[in-house]
């Protein structure tokens, strides 16, 4: 009887191979990676931008070409953007294991305040291209001049 009760018993409670603790522990240190990995290619993309844009910035100083300024401002303003989004996105996996409702709401207003300067960068991009009379061109570096 001993031993039918002490089966019972068994039988009656949950197997824990991995304690609770272990698996959120594993889940947030792997959403803590992975947030380093998209901020991280957030930077590179900005590094990215303002090495090209100093790269065509040079071009159009060498002869001076007035035109080609705003050319170089729409080459940093879409990696800015692109790279804002990735920022963002880095935002929204912190609050995925953000403790706190005070953390929660500081990532939120980061978030609000990067969402807001992607909108007014795209919106001032579309300005530009309307102004200079570019077509809507979704590249991140410009078409190579063509020879006259």
């Amino acid at each position: 009887m001993q031993l039918l009760y002490s089966l019972q018993q068994t039988i009656s409670e949950p197997v824990n191979e991995v304690p609770a603790e272990g698996i959120e522990g594993a889940v947030i240190n792997a959403v803590q990676w992975l947030k380093l990995g998209v901020e991280t290619i957030g930077a590179l993309i900005i590094g990215l931008g303002v090495v090209i844009a100093v790269y065509y910035f040079i071009r159009a100083l060498i002869p001076p070409q007035m035109h080609s300024y705003n050319k170089v401002r729409l080459i940093l303003a879409r990696y800015l953007a692109l790279a804002l989004e990735f920022q963002l996105g880095a935002d929204i996996l912190s609050t995925a294991i953000a403790p706190s409702w005070d953390q929660i709401g500081k990532l939120g207003a980061i978030a609000v305040i990067r969402t807001m300067l992607n909108y007014f960068l795209t919106r001032e991009m579309a300005e530009e291209r309307e102004a200079t009379g570019e077509a809507d061109d979704r590249s991140l570096t410009p078409e190579p001049a063509k020879a006259k």
